[in-house]
């Protein structure tokens, strides 16, 4: 006989008719449900008219090592234990890679239930090349550390998605202008699938200046890559930039966003040229 998998399963990420039928069938079918929530997963039950024979066990980010053991044990045992997140696809910035992991090891199957993703719904909707794209999950909520991630993806040719909490997109779409440029494509994409959802596409400078306002819901951005890989350039170049905006009368942090966004380097670095600078 067959063993028994870990099923991985994609839920909905707002609108309930894209729960699929599978995901319907392993719901129902399940010996145990790890849920990242286990209040949120009952009411999808509950709307999906499922009796699940299931025992439903929490399973997020401050007790997934604690529950790991037990959940390796019922899936040795023979149980079929199913991984389910709030919404999308478990994994992606949600628990369930040290599960996935420890049953991987043990040769033990892991099946998936594919479906929603705000990632590549966002992909879909955004007008960006998606040939190639990376996924960075929520930026750092320090500015410094947000700040330092930004500029090292200055010259990444990919496409970039992030997720982002709605109060803190204006400060995020600020520090990717001037990281990035004000000039690069992006797409705010907002509440997806839901009944407020709404794509907002153009600059990063233009987005940020819209993100002033009050903005609700789960927000997934994408921005564009860089479009050709820079030229590299002296520091001798980013010192004459750096005194050209000082002496047009730009401040110090001004002229250093705006300069390691023309040239595509990293902030910190036309910053420590800035220190030895003068107008």
């Amino acid at each position: 006989m067959a063993a028994v998998p870990l099923v991985v399963a994609s839920s909905p990420i707002g609108n309930i008719a894209d729960a699929s039928d599978r995901l319907r069938e392993a719901l129902r079918d399940a010996d145990v449900i790890a849920a990242e929530d286990t209040r949120r997963t009952s009411r999808l039950l509950s709307a999906l008219g499922i009796e699940t024979r299931g025992r439903l066990v929490s399973h997020y980010e401050h007790n997934e090592a604690q529950r790991l053991g037990s959940l390796l044990a019922d899936v040795r045992a023979g149980k079929t234990v199913l991984l389910i997140s709030d919404a999308g696809t478990p994994l992606v910035s949600d628990p369930g890679y040290r599960l996935v992991a420890a049953v991987s090891a043990e040769g033990l199957p892991v099946h998936v239930v594919p479906g929603p993703s705000a990632v590549m719904a966002a992909l879909a909707v955004s007008g960006l090349p998606v040939d190639r794209w990376c996924f960075e999950g929520f930026p750092p909520r320090r500015v410094g550390e947000r700040r330092r991630l930004f500029d090292s993806l200055a010259r990444e040719m990919r496409t970039m998605v992030f997720f982002e909490a709605p109060h803190r997109l204006q400060a995020t779409l600020g520090d990717l202008a001037a990281a990035l440029g004000a000039e690069r494509s992006a797409a705010v994409c907002r509440e997806l699938t839901k009944v407020h959802e709404e794509v907002r596409r153009g600059s990063i400078g233009e987005l940020a200046a819209w993100a002033e306002g009050e903005v609700r819901g789960e927000i997934t951005l994408v921005v564009a890559g860089a479009s050709a890989e820079p030229v590299e350039v002296t520091d001798d170049e980013l010192l004459s930039a750096l005194r050209d905006r000082l002496a047009t009368g730009d401040s110090r942090r001004d002229a250093v966003a705006a300069v390691a966004a023309e040239y595509a380097v990293a902030r910190r670095r036309v910053y420590a040229l800035s220190l030895g600078s003068s107008p």
